[in-house]
């Protein structure tokens, strides 16, 4: 039986909150705050991907802003593929909306997290932004420095069967 991660809220390391999790309908994104941000945990034999962001100097899901005219889905794929180098097998799947309160001033804002798979890894190439990628299993402990609320939302995305 796979371990269910507790539920929100999750503080970060930089007093960031995860508050609430839903499996909403992609598309139809909750009202009362803002979705400007898309997430993706790639799956890989059982381990998820993490990138070390060098300006946050911690371990996180790959993903960032959704830029203009992009859907939340589209700014995933893009974010993935530039931050790791990886892309999934097949089409992502929607998981849901992570509502995050952010900052000093609580500031709500809510993170689309899809997930998928990869057999293929492909070469990754550090830059300005993202110094490295690794591998964890879900089930050992966390690596030095990742970031709480991304631990969490992986572990909720971890399918049985994916070992």
């Amino acid at each position: 039986m796979t371990e269910l991660p507790p539920e929100p809220p999750v503080l970060g390391h930089r007093g960031n909150v995860l508050a609430a999790f839903s499996h909403g309908v992609e598309g139809e994104p909750p009202g009362d705050a803002p979705v400007p941000m898309s997430l993706t945990a790639l799956w890989h034999h059982g381990k998820v991907l993490l990138v070390f962001d060098r300006y946050r100097n911690s371990w996180e899901l790959p993903g960032g802003t959704i830029e203009p005219g992009e859907t939340p889905r589209e700014a995933a794929l893009r974010e993935l593929l530039e931050e790791s180098g990886q892309q999934p097998d097949h089409p992502v799947a929607f998981v849901g909306y992570a509502a995050f309160l952010l900052g000093p001033d609580r500031r709500a804002e809510y993170g689309a997290l899809f997930t998928g798979r990869t057999t293929a890894l492909r070469t990754f190439r550090p830059d300005e932004e993202i110094a490295a990628v690794r591998w964890w299993d879900p089930a050992t402990p966390l690596p030095e420095r990742t970031e709480p609320l991304d631990a969490w939302l992986a572990r909720l995305t971890r399918n049985p069967a994916q070992g």
